[in-house]
């Protein structure tokens, strides 16, 4: 263990066998430690240097000439009695054996060298000192004499004081070196032999790397680009090591390989997902209606679940719950055409103070629309999902998934199959679309699927969704709606002013009920547009205003009136029956006529009706047949007899069990010659023994008899509890009658005999 005066060297190193003249104060020291420093932070090795020369410089300053012995390790420091740094050092020199690995990367580090020294046309002395050293540390010790390592490099190369790994160190920097020369002697052949302009573009390319890495200027490289933008992403730590080892992968092929830009796209697409980003959430309940109303009118089901919603994630913030991912909101909100569906995201999302994305799932048939494409295909790209964060910018967004019901399937795979994933809370968390290939959260999102009908939609998925029916609106919703939100709106469209056109809801409500007939707003909404551009164009020609619309201009722009009153038309005569039922686009009202002539027992049935829909007109007459004498109908009224079921209209196909009472009521009626009562509406599936059996969509079928004057409406028993469902002031204008058999419903649905006769 030595005491020796320690002479720093700012971003310098000096290896033993190195000899140099420094313009440093050594006083009468013999020997000193020269050690590299860079920002004052010093090495832990130095080399011990004997003082071998003294010069006085021009103008006093002292120059003294040091040749490098060997390393030593620095230990306890102390300033001596003249205020330099002494330090403690133990003398480590090179003194290892040459063992059979040494030898071999001797010969190695010759050969590696030797290329070097080819590749740069080095002067034939340079190899001949190579060759004249014996010893395999000082050997490896030539490695930091090149001006192209950087000084880090150098002195891990002094710090190594193992002789064999300081040899593997010097081989493996050396290869690097020799490398770049091979890169470049290639790209120089190749540009000095005509190289088209690609590839003069790439030796310039490669050039300008080379010389920002020597000037330490890369900052400004794609990589360098890449790294800062992964850095501020906020990645999860998963995510981080994947974009860490692309990026690596990137570094090592150079942008010229035809890999590189595919590695590129991916990692935009990786930076481009909001990983760190979240909206503030406006977790008022109260405001939240406010909004709702504001925007809709209705839709109190939809309404009161989002306010529930904002109301609990309210309370476990407050009350420093943290909150469960397994508690995402699937809403599905299911019903016809133009009852707002897919506007009402759009008001979530204000209401929740959230993003709003909406994806149309209409007509999708590749599963990789949802969970991507592999990176292993041509042009592969992540999935919706990905790109609908993307496109909000947040990881919290209301995502709406937008005729869910729509989606096929075919031999590119079954999107609903994917989609069972994504909208089950228990398992969103760790979605993995098969692009990026790392899990994504999406419990944060608020999904909201939109359907017309439930039927079309796989079990399974629907099983994961918060199911909420939209059954229509009824005529004084549609008012409501057509004066506080269509009516304004056109307006604006038809560039008129609201003191320029004026109308009374007497004949808002006339548009309603004789030129639409739908569960929705959607037509009566383009028929308000017909009526204001026939005003626009009043306006326009230099007309006075206020325009007041009246009958005579709706008739104008709208023709005749298209939709009637006609259930006592209709059932004026025995064998017709007013039903109910619920298509795709809402309810309606049906009429089944019935009918019998000479020839055979056949049952005819036409109106494109289903299997179904076949079989209960066939029980229907059954169980008229049977209970012929309860009835008041002669039997012999069957025999030789043909009958005829028709539904209208005959163009849209039918099917359900629902209408099996309106079938046997219209036999009972043709059978017995009493007509049906014009004010009464019905619906329920029978049996052969006559009971009257639940059915579905009830809701939807008052809402179609209340707009078609009816005042009467037959329904099973046990469908009495759906009643609730229905608008207060529907069921204040109607009458319902629960039933349990068939004798129950031509009770009240037929005329009574005794009428009949006296009329007769």
């Amino acid at each position: 263990m030595s005491n020796l005066l320690l002479v720093p060297l700012e971003d310098t190193v000096v290896f033993p066998n190195m000899t140099v003249t420094l313009t440093v104060e050594v006083g009468d020291e013999d020997q000193v430690l020269l050690v590299p420093r860079h920002e004052h932070d010093y090495a832990k090795v130095g080399t011990v240097a004997e003082v071998i020369d003294r010069v006085r410089l021009p103008g006093g300053g002292r120059a003294v000439a040091l040749a490098g012995s060997h390393r030593g390790v620095i230990g306890a420091a102390a300033s001596d009695s003249q205020g330099r740094l002494r330090v403690d050092v133990e003398e480590r020199p090179d003194d290892e054996p040459r063992t059979g690995r040494v030898k071999e990367l001797e010969l190695e580090y010759r050969a590696v060298v030797e290329e070097i020294l080819e590749l740069r046309d080095a002067d034939e002395r340079v190899g001949a000192f190579l060759r004249s050293i014996g010893e395999p540390g000082a050997l490896a010790d030539t490695a930091g004499y090149s001006p192209d390592l950087t000084f880090e490099q150098k002195v891990e190369l002094l710090e190594t004081l193992d002789v064999a790994e300081r040899l593997e160190l010097a081989v493996r920097l050396q290869r690097e070196r020799l490398a770049e020369l091979q890169v470049r002697r290639r790209i120089r052949d190749d540009v000095e032999s005509g190289a088209q302009k690609q590839q003069r573009e790439y030796f310039l390319r490669k050039q300008m790397d080379s010389i920002r890495k020597e000037l330490g200027e890369d900052e400004g490289s794609v990589i360098e680009e890449y790294r800062k933008k992964i850095e501020e992403a906020g990645m999860p730590e998963a995510v981080r090591e994947q974009a860490d080892r692309e990026l690596r992968r990137l570094e090592t092929m150079g942008e010229g390989s035809g890999e590189s830009s595919m590695i590129r796209t991916y990692l935009d697409w990786l930076v481009s997902v909001p990983w760190a980003k979240r909206s503030e959430e406006t977790l008022d309940p109260v405001h939240a209606r406010e909004i709702l109303d504001a925007d809709h009118a209705g839709l109190e089901d939809v309404k009161e679940r989002i306010v529930e919603y904002l109301a609990v994630r309210k309370l476990r913030q407050d009350r420093g719950i943290p909150n469960d991912k397994r508690s995402g909101a699937i809403l599905t909100l299911i019903g016809p055409p133009g009852t707002g569906k897919t506007s009402i995201g759009e008001s979530i999302a204000k209401a929740l103070g959230r993003e709003f994305v909406r994806m149309s799932l209409g007509g999708v048939r590749d599963e990789a629309e949802i969970r991507g494409h592999r990176r292993t295909y041509i042009g592969a790209l992540p999935g919706r999902l990905v790109r609908a964060l993307r496109d909000a910018g947040t990881m919290n967004p209301v995502i709406m998934l937008d005729e869910v019901d729509k989606v096929g399937a075919d031999w590119r795979g079954d999107p609903s199959a994917a989609l069972l994933e994504v909208l089950d809370p228990a398992q969103n968390h760790s979605f993995r679309d098969h692009y990026l290939d790392v899990e994504l959260d999406l419990s944060e999102v608020v999904f909201i699927a939109t359907a017309n009908v439930a039927e079309t939609i796989p079990g399974p998925l629907l099983d994961r969704m918060e199911v909420i029916r939209f059954d229509g609106y009824t005529v004084d919703e549609k008012l409501a709606i057509a004066r506080g939100y269509l009516w304004p709106r056109q307006v604006e469209r038809n560039g008129l002013r609201a003191e320029e056109v004026a109308v009374e809801d007497a004949t808002l409500k006339l548009v309603v009920s004789e030129y639409t007939r739908e569960a929705g707003v959607r037509q009566l909404e383009r028929e308000l547009g017909k009526i204001l551009r026939k005003v626009a164009t009043r306006v326009a020609s230099g007309e006075d205003g206020p325009v007041m619309v009246d009958l005579a201009t709706v008739r104008d722009a709208l023709g005749r009136q298209r939709f009637f009153q006609e259930a006592a038309e209709r059932t004026a005569v025995p064998g017709v029956a007013t039903g109910l039922a619920v298509t795709g686009t809402g309810g309606d009202v049906l009429f089944v006529e019935a009918t019998s002539m000479d020839g055979g027992r056949d049952l005819v049935l036409t109106g494109q009706l289903g299997d179904v829909m076949k079989e209960s007109a066939r029980i229907a007459l059954s169980y008229v047949r049977s209970h012929s004498g309860e009835l008041g109908i002669d039997e012999r009224s069957f025999d030789d007899r043909a009958f005829h079921v028709h539904v209208p209209a005959g163009a849209i196909p039918k099917d359900g069990p629902s209408a099996g009472i309106t079938m046997a009521t219209a036999l009972a009626s043709l059978l017995s010659g009493r007509p049906v009562k014009h004010t009464v509406g019905m619906t329920g599936e029978v049996t052969l023994q006559g009971r009257v059996l639940p059915i579905g969509g009830l809701k939807q079928k008052v809402l179609a008899a209340h707009a078609a004057g009816l005042t009467d409406v037959i329904i099973p028993e046990r469908n009495r509890a759906d009643l609730e469902d229905v608008p207060e002031d529907v069921r204040e204008e109607m009458r319902f009658h629960p039933v349990m058999t068939l004798g129950e419903v031509l009770d009240l649905a037929l005329e009574p005999a005794v009428q009949l006769h006296a009329v007769s």
